[in-house]
């Protein structure tokens, strides 16, 4: 085995007792934030200084390659970094909270993400074949269906976002129970949608790299979104109860 295939293996290790744990432990951010993780600051900042580093990892990682100009692996490229810039920049702006982030929070998610762009950018520009993505990869069925997954997933993740912002007007602090777009179906329809995306790219990258990283985005996300679906249950009882509402994946879990 290469080094890369062992830094492969050991983060799809690494992501079955962190998977478990967050069963347990509610990661103090958001919906669950708790003092108890430490010094915070602001979620905007808070977002941006979690996800901006691996959009500029990534941005390295693609401008120092010799593969740059590849058309194929400049296509990945691209859409791997229209997420994180509408995750690091344009999302944290549309925030209307004054909820805070720990700054321990923070750390293990650009500890994470560091990982994620070593892992993406690693074996898009530096450890496949040369060959391996040839032009006729675009049109390949692979890609097609990739591209139309991602694009899906992020449509679903972004509407999402959109929806849980519109719950409140300005100066409401009551909570409410989202019920449009996929909400009508899951609790926590952004989480799929995000799933959804990573799965589109390692079908698009037909990589490993990219399966592993749809791995962790599961493993992160469904033990949140378990959670959050027990907590609108107790939350809301009256409407709660009665619907066929799953916790990430609509009509199966």
């Amino acid at each position: 085995m290469s080094g890369f295939d062992i830094f492969l293996l050991a983060m799809a290790i690494a992501a079955v007792p962190v998977f478990i744990a967050l069963f347990f432990i509610d990661a103090g951010y958001g919906k669950f934030y708790n003092r108890k993780w430490g010094p915070c600051v602001n979620n905007t900042l808070g977002w941006i200084l979690m996800e901006s580093p691996v959009f500029f990892a990534m941005l390295g990682l693609w401008w120092f390659s010799g593969r740059r100009d590849d058309i194929v692996r400049l296509t990945f490229f691209l859409l791997f970094e229209i997420h994180y810039f509408q995750r690091s920049f344009i999302f944290p702006a549309l925030i209307r909270g004054k909820g805070k982030m720990p700054l321990s929070i923070i750390l293990m998610a650009v500890t994470f993400n560091l990982l994620n762009a070593v892992m993406q950018g690693g074996w898009i520009f530096y450890v496949s074949d040369p060959e391996y993505y040839d032009t006729g990869w675009l049109t390949s069925p692979q890609f097609i269906i990739g591209a139309i997954i991602f694009f899906g997933g992020m449509f679903i993740n972004i509407q999402s976002d959109s929806i849980i912002r519109g719950l409140r007007k300005p100066g409401d602090t009551k909570h409410y129970l989202p019920d449009k777009g996929l909400y009508r179906y899951v609790s926590s329809a952004n989480y799929f949608g995000e799933f959804v995306e990573w799965c589109g790219f390692a079908l698009m990258t037909w990589s490993w790299a990219g399966v592993i990283f749809a791995v962790w985005t599961f493993a992160n996300l469904a033990p949140r979104a378990a959670r959050i679906h027990d907590r609108y249950a107790v939350e809301f009882a009256g409407e709660f109860d009665g619907k066929k509402i799953r916790r990430m994946i609509p009509f199966i879990w």
